[in-house]
């Protein structure tokens, strides 16, 4: 089997990467071409993968990829994923995120329609939400120019479905994490600044709203769930959450006392990290998921916040010669 993922080098794409190498798979990544390298997440299988140029800006580039590497499946999890900066660059975001799924399904469609894609949906898509919790049939209310653009993804991949029988599915992933998550998102911030106190390298930590509530999940155990939506017999739109939501500030509170330290004497609120739309609760309900793919997360909330302090806490102790 020949797999496909753009993305490769984010933490998505490292531990599908991962898991694929270990089921057999000849496993490609698409990079895009830049003046500096960022392979960080995958140095340690970097030997192992075949690494291909091309960009989701550039059709010709994307048709090219396909026509040579004639993959039996497509991740497609390139993606501006920072819902912050979304707000300062729309446009790129929607380039990305929406015409970019376009232009790859495009080029599937030309080359070969037996080719199986699978599509980063986000719980994102949800936003303002009309339901508690969120099912494969909650209408989405879109709260960001992110949100927007992943339901324009998430639907012309239906699109493609419905329209030439692709083996298209979305994965409508709930917040998941790892310490391979960027230091920009909430989570890896809480862990990173938790530990950097605990160092003696910091002494605050601002964040921003401590109410937001979230379904949080391990990023190891949701690439698992991508793999197994095509493996189908029938494409589908399937939630993948954990069924439980816990607020910014349980986050803060457990990274902290995995440390001995209470975050209430460490973390201020910034209003700067306020969102201009806030999304206050998702939560969602991966019955579907658990029933039809037989997927069942393994990493409790409590062990992805403890891993990721962990984690964070041994590589500046590295770093510093601590």
């Amino acid at each position: 089997m020949r797999a496909l993922i753009t993305g490769v080098t984010g933490q998505d794409g490292s531990y599908l990467a991962e898991l694929l190498l270990e089921k057999g798979y000849e496993v490609y990544g698409m990079v895009r071409r830049s003046s500096t390298e960022n392979f960080e997440r995958i140095n340690h299988i970097k030997d192992k993968l075949r690494l291909i140029q091309a960009d989701l800006y550039d059709q010709g580039s994307l048709l090219d990829m396909i026509e040579d590497v004639r993959p039996n499946e497509v991740y497609n999890l390139a993606a501006q994923s920072f819902v912050p900066t979304s707000w300062t660059q729309p446009v790129l975001t929607g380039e990305f995120d929406a015409i970019g799924v376009t232009k790859l399904l495009e080029a599937i469609r030309k080359v070969d329609t037996k080719i199986r894609f699978y599509q980063a949906s986000s719980s994102e898509m949800f936003g303002k939400v009309q339901q508690v919790p969120q099912t494969e049939n909650t209408p989405f209310y879109p709260r960001s120019p992110y949100g927007v653009a992943k339901v324009y993804g998430h639907f012309i991949t239906v699109n493609y479905r419905e329209s030439y029988d692709i083996h298209a599915s979305s994965g409508i992933l709930f917040n998941h994490e790892s310490p391979r998550r960027g230091l920009e998102f909430v989570t890896r911030k809480i862990s990173d600044g938790a530990a950097r106190i605990k160092l003696g390298l910091a002494n605050t930590l601002y964040l921003g709203n401590l109410d937001a509530k979230r379904d949080w999940g391990y990023a190891g155990d949701y690439v698992v769930a991508m793999w197994l939506m095509l493996q189908q017999e029938k494409p589908e739109n399937f939630v993948i959450s954990s069924n439980e939501n816990h607020t910014v500030r349980e986050f803060a509170d457990i990274a902290f006392s995995r440390l001995d330290l209470d975050y209430k004497q460490y973390v201020k609120i910034d209003q700067r990290f306020v969102r201009p739309a806030e999304v206050d609760i998702l939560l969602g309900d991966s019955t579907q998921a658990r029933k039809k793919l037989g997927w069942d997360p393994k990493v409790t909330f409590k062990q992805l916040v403890v891993m990721m302090v962990d984690s964070d806490m041994a590589a500046l102790k590295k770093k510093h010669n601590l």
